[in-house]
């Protein structure tokens, strides 16, 4: 393996810090001083930046007007966006395009894509299932009726869902298979009811009452909603990487500022430690982000499925973005909960993202029937 990164992929990663410069974790209100959602809506001028940086279409071929990049370049992408708290769907969007590229044929490729990667398109998915603890393809139901799927069942805590133009729903099929809906916010049948996430963003419960959903808009390939699942949860672990690269950054600091019996706190071996030991968790994080983006992008064998990798990654992210901000708390003493300091905000976002990722206990036990039934010897 190598994890240099190519020229392709460092120039989105320069692009994207270009365009995240100018964004301000504290631009809207604060989870902690807001009742209900932060804004009603994504932050629609910096989609537009991103648009305008071709950072929307990063995954798509040349022919949609994509740069034709890789999941690697995505993460790279992403990981600078939680530096800055971005308030987009950049991860749900890029992930349900890639798949409708991957897996939903030339026509639908070719009536959404070019749309979706100019940012007048905006994708997200459903994957939190019923309850957020049950598998997404299980929570909705559907069968075929003439032209038509007709869906039945529902999902929660759906992201950025009142601003999207269509959510990709995983649903059961009659025959045991799974397949992968768009379907329309507004459609008939198709209803949202507003949840708030711990970061205080607007989350959709998503119910579908015998919603028909045009055959042309449900891929049925097999595999395509194990592949954005598993897409969907690598940029969710760039995600955590780079928000807790951030919160590390603001924790040292601040320890060198902050001073006690006349010497900066850092200089204290109680301090060093705590703040070593979150270091070796980031670099833990992303050299097992990294394994799980290159088996996907490259798609080459390994001892294990690509789940395994991807299994492991999650262990790491949940793990270790949840250390990483309760340590920051702790050595930045009271000023850390200060609502007129940006760190309380991250710690809402990280505990956002580890209750996305789902507690690593679960993944341990994924990768311990994985090396089961792949055994390494």
């Amino acid at each position: 393996m190598d994890f240099t990164f190519t020229e392709e992929q460092l120039a989105a990663a320069e692009a994207a810090q270009g365009v995240f410069a100018g964004v301000l974790p504290d631009a809207v209100p604060s989870p902690a001083l807001t009742h209900g959602a932060v804004a009603e809506d994504f932050d629609r001028p910096l989609w537009t930046r991103l648009a305008e940086a071709d950072l929307l279409s990063l995954l798509l071929d040349t022919e949609y007007g994509g740069a034709g990049l890789d999941a690697i370049a995505l993460c790279l992408v992403l990981r600078e966006s939680a530096k800055v708290l971005a308030r987009v769907p950049l991860l749900e969007h890029s992930a349900a395009a890639a798949a409708v590229q991957t897996y939903g044929g030339k026509e639908l490729a070719a009536e959404l894509l070019p749309r979706a990667g100019r940012g007048t398109l905006v994708l997200t998915v459903a994957a939190s299932g019923r309850s957020g603890h049950d598998p997404a393809e299980l929570a909705v139901t559907a069968r075929p009726d003439g032209d038509a799927w007709v869906l039945d069942g529902v999902q929660t805590a759906v992201p950025w869902a009142y601003g999207a133009d269509l959510v990709a729903v995983p649903a059961r099929t009659e025959t045991d298979r799974t397949v992968l809906a768009l379907v329309p916010r507004g459609h008939e049948g198709v209803a949202l009811a507003e949840q708030i996430s711990t970061s205080g963003e607007r989350l959709g419960e998503l119910r579908l009452e015998s919603a028909r959903i045009p055959a042309r808009r449900v891929i049925d390939a097999d595999g395509a909603w194990e592949w954005l699942r598993g897409l969907l949860a690598t940029g969710t672990c760039a995600l955590a990487l780079g928000l807790g690269e951030r919160v590390l950054g603001m924790t040292s600091a601040y320890a060198g500022k902050r001073e006690q019996f006349g010497h900066p706190i850092a200089s204290f071996q109680a301090v060093a430690v705590q703040a070593a030991d979150r270091y070796i968790d980031l670099r833990a994080m992303e050299a097992t982000l990294w394994q799980a983006a290159w088996r996907i992008s490259s798609g080459a064998p390994g001892p294990l499925p690509v789940s395994g990798d991807i299994a492991v990654a999650k262990i790491w992210a949940s793990e270790g973005v949840r250390r990483v901000v309760q340590t920051a708390q702790h050595l930045h003493g009271g000023f850390g909960a200060d609502t007129d300091y940006a760190l309380h905000r991250y710690h809402a976002w990280a505990k956002h993202l580890e209750l996305s990722l789902g507690p690593a206990a679960a993944h341990e036990e994924a990768l311990g029937d994985l090396l089961a039934a792949h055994p390494l010897g």
